[in-house]
């Protein structure tokens, strides 16, 4: 998840600092945040991420100095079984299991931090098992007992091709959500910092630059030039991969024509079928803002899929 990335940034920054690591090992029903879920306490006080929200992050602070100062690990319910759940639980109604352990050598080492931040930069996914009967975490599986296993995927990435205004909403639209946005587009006067502020761009040719940046479970492509010159063969590369979410501008009609000239450059009909064309959910979206969201949300229900 792109908000643990606040959390290996802040191990980092109070790196050899006393630290406790609360972690969201399950949860039941409408649960605030997902099992993974992380929040770094430091000894002082300060902390990064969460575990819920807000609803119980009080009481874990609480523990976590404890666990600091020496007390061992800990795994916390919460609910809303008693009158106190408005006080220390959660009253939407869900359940969560909240692990906090030591950041060291015997709880969740300082080095995971670096491993993880390593995996993400390569495009890789790390697992980090964890014993719950100890409370020590490690890379190497865990071949007994009760284990919590937490899986960290590489982070999420968007590859837009075509730099048109439906672009410039849906690259504003994916930093938000903490999706790592490229915008590629060989057009130099389209493909400006002006246009697309606080994103990558690449002027490379589209199937060149897609290449390049190798789409797996954890991407996103999508085509918006309207130019089947930059469209095509953008396509054409993003099919060859395992990206997650494929999508192209445009109306059936012309997904028809598309589907005919991508067949007579030999891609197979099953990869054809996975774009998303015309792209996004209907929500019968007017104008490039409206049209941008229905792409973000098709995306994202396409990484949800895909990491299930």
């Amino acid at each position: 998840m792109a908000e643990n990335d606040t959390v290996i940034a802040a191990a980092k920054a109070w790196a050899g600092e006393p630290l406790a690591l609360a972690t969201v090992v399950s949860t039941w029903g409408s649960a605030p945040r997902p099992r993974g879920s992380h929040m770094l306490v430091h000894a002082d006080g300060r902390f990064e991420g969460s575990v819920s929200g807000g609803c119980v992050e009080s009481d874990i602070l609480q523990t976590a100095a404890e666990v600091i100062a020496g007390a061992p690990f800990q795994v916390k319910r919460y609910g809303v079984a008693d009158a106190a759940a408005w006080e220390v639980g959660l009253p939407c109604g869900g359940e969560i299991a909240v692990m906090v352990q030591p950041v060291s050598a015997t709880g969740f080492d300082p080095e995971l931090f670096d491993r993880i931040a390593q995996a993400r930069d390569q495009g890789d996914a790390l697992t980090v098992t964890t014993d719950l009967s100890t409370g020590h975490s490690d890379l190497r599986p865990v071949e007994t007992g009760e284990v919590f296993v937490n899986r960290y995927d590489p982070p999420r990435r968007l590859l837009i091709v075509g730099a048109v205004q439906i672009a410039q909403a849906l690259a504003a639209l994916a930093t938000t959500l903490g999706i790592e946005t490229i915008v590629i587009d060989p057009r130099g006067r389209f493909l400006t910092e002006e246009r697309f502020p606080g994103v990558t761009l690449d002027d490379r040719w589209p199937d060149e630059a897609i290449a390049a940046w190798r789409p797996g479970p954890a991407t996103a492509v999508v085509t918006l030039s309207h130019d089947t010159k930059i469209d095509d063969p953008a396509l054409i590369a993003a099919l060859a991969t395992d990206a997650s979410y494929v999508g192209a501008l445009g109306s059936r009609r012309s997904h028809v024509a598309r589907r005919e000239r991508l067949a007579e450059a030999g891609v197979e009909p099953s990869a054809i079928d996975r774009i998303d064309a015309p792209v996004g959910i209907d929500i019968g979206a007017i104008g490039p803002s409206e049209i941008a969201l229905s792409i973000a949300a098709a995306m994202v229900g396409a990484f949800r899929d895909k990491s299930q």
